[in-house]
């Protein structure tokens, strides 16, 4: 099982956890199972195409599955998965 860290703002959905536990052999699997665990994830990182929207980064180990294989990213059973939702800033 990859440990999932989940961000402050998306805690509401896994009830509050900071991290989960969740199987999967890649990170599409990973974080399909995540949905199926704790629906309502698949809505905040999925855009209507099944493709991981482009304001949420996502991390297997410290490296950025942009540039790995994206949801094809192999995630051995040890690794930590870590959504980090993009923060946008400018001035008011």
């Amino acid at each position: 099982m990859a440990t999932v860290r989940i961000p402050t703002t998306m805690r509401p959905l896994s009830g509050g956890a900071a991290t989960l536990q969740i199987e999967g052999a890649t990170l599409g699997d990973v974080l399909r199972n995540l949905e199926a665990a704790h629906p309502g994830f698949g809505e905040r990182l999925f855009d209507e195409s099944g493709a991981l929207r482009k304001f949420v980064n996502v991390f297997v180990s410290d490296d950025d599955v942009r540039y790995l294989q994206g949801l094809d990213t192999p995630v051995p059973a040890t690794e930590t998965v870590s959504i980090i939702p993009a923060v946008a800033g400018g001035a008011h």
